[in-house]
């Protein structure tokens, strides 16, 4: 769900772009029409906004493995110089 709403955010905000605009023909007369922009931007848009989602959860579930893994080492290193004492 996230990738679905993570790629059509990109879409409408790629579309709603100036420069997509000047592109899709909001020039003066059509001026810098390039429809190939549809074929080549938009894929990657799409594709991006897709992974982002996976990408920010990916990171996200790295760094709270990485702080338990600290949390853990801390507790242990508490429980040996508490024995030791």
């Amino acid at each position: 769900m996230l990738s679905i709403a993570g790629a059509t955010a990109a879409a409408l905000a790629w579309a709603s772009s100036a420069r997509t605009q000047r592109h899709m023909g909001a020039g003066f007369e059509g001026e810098g029409t390039d429809y190939t922009v549809l074929f080549t931007e938009l894929p990657l848009v799409v594709a991006v906004g897709a992974a982002l989602p996976a990408v920010a959860c990916a990171l996200l579930v790295h760094l709270m493995r990485r702080r338990r893994r600290a949390t853990d080492q801390g507790m242990e290193s508490e429980m040996e110089s508490e024995l030791d004492g």
